[in-house]
């Protein structure tokens, strides 16, 4: 049980604030960065984005990993439409047929890169995404070299093909699969269907890939959203304490 396990005479703090890196071809991206304060060594999270966009949800659960141990960045994949609120951003980038995997996956290297650079880092780095930042997270960990864990929560499309007729289907990747992956489905969710994760699970299960899925009854997509009618309170913290337990595992061991 991690939430409510500190000790409540033990130091905490954190810095977070908005900073920019070198993204996808080199281009200036900002990103949201929260880490802890000490020497660490601390082990490394990359949250990419989801479709509402680089929103404040991102910045609070960026923060959350961060007051268990983590230094979390989270990049502004959307950054090419321009800025504004998180929803004009995120309409703009739908307006203009949605960002493309090889752009999300460089800004997803770059971060790694960041993370682990870093003097009190311990040289480990996980990625996590929810939505389409799931669908892209299963592809990160596919394709992009350094991932040391995934977890892909309701990645939309993985087991789909892209718009474009020559693009393969993120689980196509599947044999590449080069770190633990966790999935956290609702099965009341469409988007993916509870169909569908059976798909990606027999795929990586024949593959013999090492992953571990949760499946919650009474949730939907999209149910860690507390500023959306999809919250589901028991469902997410079961949940979020199952992805604490498996970045612990991966990236906070020697």
């Amino acid at each position: 049980m991690k939430w409510n396990s500190y000790n409540t005479g033990a130091y905490e703090g954190m810095i977070a604030e908005t900073i920019c890196i070198p993204g996808h071809n080199g281009d200036s991206i900002h990103a949201y960065y929260s880490r802890p304060i000490g020497d660490g060594p601390f082990p490394g999270i990359v949250l990419i984005p989801h479709m509402p966009g680089w929103d404040e949800w991102c910045r609070e659960t960026s923060r959350r990993f961060t007051a268990h141990g983590y230094s979390v960045l989270c990049p502004n994949i959307y950054e090419r439409v321009g800025h504004g609120t998180p929803a004009e951003v995120s309409m703009r980038n739908r307006e203009q047929g949605g960002v493309a995997d090889e752009t999300v996956m460089g800004d997803t290297a770059a971060s790694l890169g960041f993370l682990k650079n870093q003097a009190n880092a311990n040289g480990k780095c996980g990625v996590i995404g929810m939505c389409s930042g799931g669908r892209h997270t299963f592809l990160a960990a596919c394709t992009v070299d350094g991932v040391d864990a995934a977890v892909d929560c309701w990645g939309a499309g993985v087991m789909h093909k892209a718009d474009a007729p020559d693009a393969p289907a993120p689980v196509d990747k599947a044999p590449d699969l080069q770190c633990p992956l966790c999935g956290i489905f609702g099965n009341d969710d469409r988007f993916p269907t509870p169909e569908e994760v059976d798909g990606l699970e027999a795929v990586l299960k024949e593959l013999g890939k090492e992953y571990e899925f949760y499946r919650y009854d009474g949730a939907g997509h999209g149910f860690w959203y507390h500023d959306r009618e999809a919250y589901r309170q028991a469902q997410t913290m079961d949940s979020f304490e199952k992805v604490m337990d498996f970045f612990d595992k991966y990236l906070k061991t020697e």
